[in-house]
């Protein structure tokens, strides 16, 4: 995966041309068309001794395919982007997004490990 410096922050290119756009919170094609938006929550660790270190989970709000581009895989290679970056930066992934929870996880149940349960503390909003 390459990294490109830009003036709006580091920028990410993943498989299939997908842009990790770090300071708008998203994955996108290169031409901003369609894309997946997230948002980042601190997770709390369970510590014995105090002062817990957080594990983000990155919360996946909104994809977004255009009509024009529907049909091509789209969805599912930023969705593919967003849970190997995950996976990258040892974070958890929390999917609101019904496309993510509904149709993407059922075909792609390897990425179910990253997904934050219920079972663990909830997260606070960033």
């Amino acid at each position: 995966m390459a990294k490109e410096g830009g003036a709006g922050g580091e920028r990410e290119e993943a498989e299939g041309r997908i842009v990790w756009r770090e300071e708008a919170r998203r994955f996108e094609t290169p031409d901003g068309e369609a894309y997946l938006q997230y948002r980042l929550l601190p997770q709390p660790r369970s510590s014995s001794g105090g002062g817990g270190a957080t594990t983000a989970v990155m919360d996946l709000v909104h994809t977004y395919v255009p009509g024009s581009k529907r049909g091509q895989g789209l969805a599912a290679r930023l969705c593919d982007a967003a849970f190997a970056h995950a996976r990258r930066h040892g974070m958890r992934v929390l999917p609101t997004c019904s496309y993510i929870s509904d149709t993407y996880l059922p075909r792609n149940p390897l990425w179910n490990e990253l997904v934050f349960t219920e079972q663990e503390p909830k997260p606070s909003s960033m």
